[in-house]
């Protein structure tokens, strides 16, 4: 239970809002959580014990409907309360505090998550793009057999030279922007295509 409660005074808020009209044990609590903006409710075995020590004081009592108690404030709680008003107005003084420590504490909270949940996107995104970078550097095209010289010299040259600038370019049109799986499927379809017929023209 917040501390705005301790030493007896849920017992008089309780008189307080019983005051202003009968209410079962669920709407006692929903008025409650209600007036701390949905960042503190009671248990509902913290207020029934409470309304049946009321009840047992003489201060409130029930009628009971459709297996529901409605519970209903007494002559002798309105007495409690006109003698307790100085404490009631204290407690009012006190909740509004209490929500409101409670409401910058939710605020800095949310906003530490955002700034965590902020860094862990950054992060993330800066791995992806260091993973996509690796993962598509043109790797050093693989030594070549010393040639003899001659014209197929110069066209085996001619080969690695545009076996590497096609890598290279590979890797720049993916480092370049996100892909739909359709796009990745394709483009693997068309590099599969191309290794296999140049397999087929040169064995």
């Amino acid at each position: 239970m917040t501390a705005v409660f301790s030493h007896g005074r849920l017992r008089l808020y309780l008189l307080k809002l019983l005051d202003d009209g009968p209410k079962h044990g669920y709407e006692l609590i929903r008025l409650l959580e209600d007036r701390f903006l949905g960042l503190y409710a009671p248990s509902a075995g913290t207020i029934y014990p409470r309304l049946q020590r009321l009840e047992v004081e003489g201060l409130v009592s029930h009628t009971a409907a459709g297996g529901r108690k409605t519970y209903d404030i007494t002559d002798a709680g309105r007495a409690e309360l006109r003698q307790r008003a100085g404490e009631l107005t204290a407690l009012e003084t006190d909740i509004a505090a209490s929500v409101a420590d409670l409401s910058s504490l939710a605020g800095e909270i949310r906003s530490e998550v955002r700034g965590s949940a902020r860094d862990l996107k950054r992060e993330l995104s800066e791995a992806t793009r260091q993973t996509r970078r690796t993962r598509w550097e043109a790797p050093a095209p693989p030594p070549r057999p010393a040639s003899t010289g001659g014209p197929q010299a110069e066209l085996l040259d001619e080969l690695d030279q545009r076996l590497a600038a096609f890598t290279a370019e590979v890797g720049r049109l993916m480092r370049a922007r996100q892909f739909s799986d359709t796009q990745l499927r394709t483009a693997i379809r068309l590099l599969d295509g191309a290794l296999d017929g140049l397999r087929r023209l040169l064995r």
